[in-house]
């Protein structure tokens, strides 16, 4: 069966789903629905596209070997695709954790098919590691796609106030200010409902954070001060949405900001100051790398990130260079003070 897989957007009582065109990819994706974040049913949609774009098999019919195929296309890339990177070879390729990502979708696809049991798919083809020498020891497998954990990027204090100086509306300087001085992931900005706001208390409820998790987290009050002036003086009037933050202007006015709307912000922000890098993830970095350098403990920045692990917070241990060499340099001269204890001067 030959089949050309496009992305669709459903939506059904309000309730917004995707299809990509064949029957069992799309029933995985209602089934996931069920289940999973909105952001991760769509990630789903267009990750399995991009595969069965490159597989151009039926789904029953996929084999280990086309999995491995889709790998080496991905390394492989075009020029100017999003997410290339030039491997240490020289070579040009979409990025490890993109690829490891799209994997996952395929992975989860397929488990969904063994779990049906009626789709004619007895087995996973997504190979879940290499074998080692060490594989008949202690079940060790080396991974089909390498991981490559990079430092986050941050802004630098001179270029986050140039961004705000671009920002054309108390919105959406109300938007930013929750990810510089927050934390918050761009979907848990756009996520944010009038009766999840702590006015009194300086604190928000996010209600849809990663992996359907709520935290209260507290909030600079510079932020409720431009949220107030927006409510006040941008925010349309009997809106149908309990969203915060709406579109001010067009034929959509009054209806949630879209992610597309909030990425179009940012990067048309970026522009106007002449920043090379600003992103809604390298603004939530760039607030967790600050508070660390501020003092704030591990433990309270993990609840402040909503990190299930501390191991995901401990990457901000390594981002503050200031904060690193000063403690780097008090501990030197401890060593070097005792080693000088008992040496005859």
């Amino acid at each position: 069966m030959v089949w050309s897989p496009q992305v669709r957007r459903l939506s059904c009582g309000g309730v917004n789903g995707y299809a990509v065109g064949h029957r069992l990819v799309d029933e995985f994706l209602e089934f996931a629905g069920g289940r999973a974040r909105p952001n991760t049913v769509r990630a789903y949609a267009h990750d399995l596209k991009t595969f069965f774009s490159v597989v151009t098999k039926d789904p029953v019919e996929v084999q280990a070997a086309d999995v491995i195929d889709f790998v080496n296309a991905q390394r492989r890339g075009r020029a100017g695709a999003e997410n290339v990177v030039r491997t240490a070879d020289g070579e040009v390729g979409l990025s490890s954790s993109t690829i490891r990502r799209r994997l996952a979708a395929v992975s989860a696809f397929y488990g969904y098919l063994v779990v049906r049991g009626d789709a004619g798919v007895e087995a996973n083809p997504v190979p879940r590691g290499l074998p080692t020498r060490r594989q008949r020891r202690d079940g060790a497998t080396q991974p089909l796609v390498r991981a490559v954990r990079r430092l986050p990027r941050i802004l630098e204090p001179e270029e986050v106030g140039g961004l705000m100086a671009a920002l054309r509306t108390q919105r959406d300087r109300a938007m930013v200010q929750a990810m510089v001085l927050g934390g918050l992931r761009r979907c848990e900005v756009l996520g944010l409902r009038l009766e999840d706001l702590h006015l009194g208390e300086w604190r928000v409820l996010v209600s849809e954070g990663k992996g359907g998790h709520q935290r209260l987290v507290p909030l600079s009050p510079s932020f409720f001060s431009t949220l107030a002036a927006y409510m006040n003086s941008e925010r349309p009037p009997a809106v149908g949405t309990d969203r915060v933050f709406v579109v001010l202007k067009g034929p959509r006015r009054g209806q949630p900001l879209s992610a597309e709307g909030l990425d179009e912000v940012i990067a048309g922000a970026r522009a106007r100051a002449g920043l090379a890098h600003a992103t809604c993830h390298e603004l939530r970095h760039t607030c967790f790398t600050r508070l660390r350098e501020a003092g704030m403990s591990l433990e309270a920045l993990q609840a402040q990130a909503g990190h299930r692990s501390i191991a995901s917070t401990q990457v901000y241990l390594h981002l503050g260079a200031d904060w690193l060499a000063d403690e780097y340099r008090r501990a030197a001269e401890a060593i070097e003070a005792q080693a000088l204890v008992g040496i005859p001067q």
